[in-house]
């Protein structure tokens, strides 16, 4: 389908050159008194490239619509990412490339929405945050609470980040996937 530069998001997917390719970066370009340009940043998601593309607001782009489905996540084999649907039992598959820096933060049997076009997997919709269980964190020591004290700990996944120093073993801490900072204690 069809539509004006203008009307892609970050997130939408578009087509050409035989790939489908989904916007993760938009700039708004403005060049004096002319129209303002949009600068796209794509990720192929056959080939993994990265790409540039810049169009007038008005220019026609190719518009994919694409289905959220609700899935778990199963396991990784080989940089191969494996979902079902509760639903109807079916499993889609994604490259890690795909999905990015958010694979660190997926834990077997994660809910999670996936996107798809025509049946075929693009990609997930990751979530704003995820709750991680802290598995290693050193004890504070006293004396070391100056401000914004900060200590590294590792979670259930398998991934590093940065928290205060009152967070301990056990511990179950709220994660932002985009930034891997961490947003709060849960229990």
């Amino acid at each position: 389908m069809k539509t004006s530069a203008g009307n892609i998001k970050k997130g939408d997917f578009t087509a050409f050159d035989s790939d489908i390719y989904q916007v993760i970066k938009i700039e708004h370009n403005f060049r004096g008194r002319g129209q303002a340009n949009l600068k796209f940043k794509l990720k192929g998601l056959k080939t993994g490239n990265t790409i540039e593309k810049t169009y007038g607001p008005d220019n026609s782009v190719e518009w994919i619509d694409v289905d959220t489905v609700e899935v778990h996540y199963l396991y990784q084999n080989a940089g191969i990412l494996t979902f079902m649907n509760n639903q109807t039992y079916e499993q889609y598959e994604l490259k890690a490339e795909v999905i990015g820096d958010f694979a660190k933060y997926l834990k077997e049997g994660q809910s999670i929405y996936i996107l798809l076009h025509d049946g075929q997997a693009l990609s997930i919709r990751p979530p704003h945050t995820v709750k991680l269980k802290v598995i290693e964190a050193h004890d504070a020591v006293k004396g070391d609470t100056a401000s914004g004290a900060k200590k590294i700990v590792k979670l259930e996944t398998g991934v590093t980040i940065s928290v205060p120093l009152f967070i301990k073993k056990g511990d179950i801490i709220s994660v932002n996937p985009e930034t891997g900072e961490y947003l709060e204690r849960t229990s």
